[in-house]
């Protein structure tokens, strides 16, 4: 049978997902199987089941949005990077599609009531109660810290939600990467859209977020941790304290990564 609103918010209930909640979604659709409704139905059910005190919030990244002297998948030529840098239209939070977080953050993204955060390359969108708080403050230098949009979540007990995809996607522990005492930096760069319409380039520093050991971290993490693990339609899912997690990782971290 195909799943439906109805069938999939009450997989998320069972799972521990509640009203009120605030709670960060990464998600593989394709693991859930046939839904009447596709996306919309799966956004649908989520709001059903947080309910009008919860909040909904998603990754809305654009990592195409950055300096080109640093792409490899693929690389371009270098005679390009100028040009990349200076014809980029710049990031726009209304009209820049998100790219390689899934489909679910672009329909999101465009709910109705959808607000989302200004930062160039690591946006998040939000729908419920709390959406306007989480995604207000965005400091370029902060991607993924404690004064961006995950910072908050972390503030407002949220938690995390994995639908069909597991720890390595948990965007959630690059706030861990960012606890550490000496995080490593990088540079980055990328094209804002002004209220103008003009296009400028802006740089900054920020920890280097590097999520290779996730999926072991993950493993880690539920071996110990409070995990509820279901199904989400006929996606293996994974809800969980975004605290808990955060936290676990930050010291995993801290005691195995060099």
């Amino acid at each position: 049978m195909p799943h439906t609103v109805g069938s999939l918010a009450a997989d998320l209930r069972r799972l521990g997902l509640a009203a009120g909640d605030v709670v960060l979604v990464h998600s593989a659709l394709r693991s859930v199987g046939f839904v009447a409704g596709h996306v919309q139905a799966v956004v649908l059910a989520l709001l059903e089941v947080l309910g009008p005190e919860g909040t909904l919030v998603v990754p809305t990244h654009t990592a195409y949005n950055s300096d080109p002297a640093g792409w490899s998948n693929p690389p371009v030529p270098e005679s390009w990077w100028p040009v990349i840098r200076e014809a980029n239209p710049g990031f726009d939070r209304v009209v820049s599609p998100s790219r390689w977080v899934g489909v679910l953050p672009e329909s999101v993204r465009t709910w109705p009531g959808a607000v989302r955060s200004g930062h160039p390359q690591v946006s998040f969108a939000a729908v419920g109660a709390r959406a306007a708080e989480i995604v207000a403050e965005h400091p370029l230098a902060d991607e993924l810290g404690d004064g961006s949009p995950l910072g908050v979540v972390y503030r407002l007990d949220g938690k995390v939600l994995l639908i069909g995809c597991g720890h390595a996607n948990n965007t959630s522990m690059h706030l861990s990467e960012t606890r550490q005492e000496r995080p490593k930096m990088d540079d980055n760069g990328a094209a804002l859209r002004d209220p103008d319409g003009s296009a400028r380039w802006v740089t900054w520093s920020a920890p280097a977020s590097d999520s290779s050991d996730f999926a072991e971290i993950g493993a880690a993490f539920d071996a110990v941790g409070p995990v509820s693990v279901g199904l989400v339609g006929g996606a293996s899912s994974r809800l969980m304290s975004q605290r808990a997690v955060v936290d676990f990782a930050t010291g995993w971290m801290r005691v195995n990564r060099s």
